[in-house]
């Protein structure tokens, strides 16, 4: 397993690094403090998972995750940050993290999130669970066609339409058309929506 960890605090990749160490004993850790130094890493070799700061020197809130994500779109981004405001957990997951842990969590809770993410899961922090319970007829099936079904565990991924359509071998509008049914059938309005909703449901990946 190799992770990058990308946090401009040295004390924190040191923790990071050490809690990283006790999930496989044959892991890898490489480290970058900003990003500029993290995209030189993450080319350099292939890495399992990236762990992300927010607070970046040179770029504010999400936007180190949709830097990330557009520069290496199938490499799966976690953010670990010192916010645990409902609002940055969602637009980090709306951008395409692949879950987000707060810096406050336990060791336990860093370990759980990267295993769920290694295996192709989303993790969704109990921060952003407080929600009102979802309508009926998603939690009592969601119906969904086995395309659409593709379509959910490659949305859920955090893969642009542009990326499914190119995966799955379809045109773009027909993608579209198959979210706005995955979404509804979720009874949700965003991408965002989708991966509370999904992790709530207690919906795996395929592998």
């Amino acid at each position: 397993m190799r992770i990058l960890v990308v946090d401009d605090h040295p004390l924190m990749t040191d923790v990071l690094r050490t809690v990283l160490g006790t999930l496989d004993q044959v892991a890898e850790i490489k480290s970058a403090n900003d990003l500029d130094a993290a995209f030189a890493i993450a080319a350099s070799g292939e890495f399992d998972m990236v762990m992300l700061d927010l607070g970046m020197p040179g770029c504010t809130g999400v936007e180190a995750v949709e830097r990330f994500r557009a520069r290496f779109p199938a490499l799966p981004v976690v953010v670990v940050s010192g916010v645990s405001d409902p609002k940055v957990i969602n637009a980090a997951l709306d951008r395409g993290a692949m879950g987000f842990i707060p810096k406050s969590a336990p060791g336990e809770v860093l370990l759980q999130a990267v295993r769920l993410v290694i295996s192709g899961a989303i993790y969704v922090p109990v921060e952003a669970l407080n929600a009102p319970p979802l309508p009926l007829h998603a939690a009592a099936g969601l119906n969904l066609s086995p395309r659409q079904r593709e379509v959910l565990d490659l949305l859920l991924k955090g893969l642009s339409n542009k990326l499914i359509a190119r995966k799955l071998d379809i045109s773009e509008n027909t993608t579209k058309i198959h979210v706005s049914a995955v979404l509804d059938a979720l009874g949700v309005a965003t991408r965002t929506q989708a991966v509370i909703a999904a992790s709530r449901l207690g919906l795996r990946l395929d592998s």
